[in-house]
Parts: C-alpha cells; sequence; structure tokens
C-alpha cells in the first residue's frame, strides 16, 4: 500500500491511492503521506493536480477501520491536512474517480475542484451505518457543495449512489467510459495548465480561502461530536460489525 506521484506531462501531477486489497482504503500513514504530498506540491512546477485510485474499482473507500481509529489533535491535524478539510491548496486538483468512492474518500472528493467518474462509480457516506462520525469534512463542505436535501440525503441514510446520480446532484462533473477516464481528467488538466498560473492559483486560492474559513469556524464542534460519537455507546459495536462483515445491532 502506498501514494505514488509521477509526472505524465509537464506541469501536470498525477497522485495515485494504491491499497487494492481493501479499495485503495487509507491507513494513517498513507494519510501522512498525502498530507506532506500537498506540502510539497506547493512549491513545485506544477500546475494541476489529477488524483486516482488503483486499479479499476475504487478511487477511495476511505479510511482502513482495520488499522489505527484514534483521533487525538496531532492524528487529526495529519488528518484534516490529507483531506484538506479547514487548509488551502493552491493548485487545481481533479479527482478521476474509477470505481468505489466511499467515506473518507468522499470527504477527499470533496477537497478537489473538478470530478469525472467512469460509469461503474459509486458513492457514499457509510459512517452512521458503523457509528462513526465523518470528521473529514463532509458535515461541513458536502451541503454547502451539493445543497441542503442531498446533503442529508447521503449523510444519514449512508446509502449508496451511482455515478448518473451524482452527476445529477452535482457532486461531480461529469460520467465517462471507464478506458476514457485518465484521458479524459489529463486533457482538462492540460487545458488548465496552458492558462496563467497566477491567474489560476488566485481564483483557486480565493474560494479555497472561503470554504476553508468555513470548516475552520465549525472544527471545535465537528471535533467534539467526533469524540462523543467514538466514545459513545454505539461505536464498539459498530466498529466490530464493520470489521465481522456483519449488520449492527444498535
Amino acid at each position: 500500500m502506498e501514494i505514488r506521484i509521477e509526472e505524465p506531462s509537464p506541469h501536470i501531477a498525477l497522485i495515485t491511492i494504491d491499497h487494492q486489497a481493501k479499495f485503495n482504503a487509507m491507513s494513517r500513514q498513507m494519510l501522512a503521506d498525502v498530507a506532506r504530498l500537498w506540502d510539497e506540491l506547493e512549491h513545485t512546477a506544477h500546475r494541476c493536480v489529477v488524483i486516482r485510485g488503483a486499479g479499476g474499482k475504487a478511487f477511495s473507500s476511505g479510511a482502513d477501520v482495520s488499522g489505527d481509529l484514534s483521533a487525538e489533535p496531532e492524528q487529526a491535524a495529519i488528518i484534516n491536512r490529507a483531506l484538506l478539510k479547514t487548509s488551502t491548496f493552491r493548485k487545481p486538483i481533479i479527482a478521476a474517480v474509477n470505481g468505489v468512492c466511499a467515506g473518507g474518500g468522499v470527504e477527499l472528493l470533496l477537497a478537489t475542484d473538478l470530478r469525472v467518474a467512469a460509469t461503474h462509480a459509486r458513492f457514499g457516506l457509510p459512517e452512521v451505518k458503523w457509528s462513526i462520525y465523518p470528521f473529514g469534512g463532509a458535515t461541513v463542505k458536502l451541503i454547502k457543495q451539493i445543497g441542503y436535501v442531498h446533503g442529508m440525503d447521503l449523510l444519514l441514510t449512508g446509502r449508496m449512489v451511482d455515478a448518473t446520480f451524482a452527476q445529477e446532484i452535482g457532486l461531480i462533473n461529469r460520467v465517462v467510459k471507464p478506458e476514457d477516464l485518465l484521458d479524459d481528467c489529463l486533457q482538462t488538466a492540460e487545458m488548465i495548465a496552458a492558462n496563467s498560473p497566477s491567474a489560476v492559483q488566485a481564483v483557486k486560492q480565493q474560494i479555497s480561502a472561503t470554504l476553508a474559513e468555513h470548516a475552520q469556524s465549525r472544527e471545535a464542534l465537528d471535533q467534539q461530536l467526533g469524540d462523543e460519537v467514538r466514545n459513545g455507546p454505539h461505536f464498539d459495536e459498530g466498529v466490530a460489525a464493520f470489521r465481522e462483515k456483519r449488520s449492527p445491532n444498535y
């Protein structure tokens, strides 16, 4: 399992999340690697970033629930940076969604600027099924991006939706054939990279700052609610049910 970075053409960075055995779920180390990459890419000559999952089954299924689930302040800060929850990144990010995008995968998606999905992609925030609070940004970003009723639908039901529905509610830009996905995203990245980097990044910084300021204003409550759910009466049963691949008994 790893986070890879390539340069398919000048000025374009391609990040790949590779943990295919678990639908590209991200361990704490992988999240730390993503956080570090954002910091590094701020200072490179790249003008646009494309992010995808390895293989053809998943973009990312979120956090690796089989691993460490602690949320100490230092760890929370790393996760927040990896998901660009309360901080900005000045270069445009395009998501190439090549399969399942769930939980923290959706929260990473919310940090991107343009989103293209393969026809078989599916999206969802199933955390409430497993008594997990979606503290990676979904509760503060999703409604801002797709509206109240659609955001609450995904957050409260925990259901998965297909790519066509995701496009209809404005979660993604468009749907393409799987074999065309990466080329489509790279072509869009090239179009962005051909524009004035200073103008593009100024636009991105202004909009990102607005969203980050809103998220930051909600951060204390977000962490408080996450801790309350984690220390509540249903958390152990929810996580156990997820790991044992059974329905929880609340």
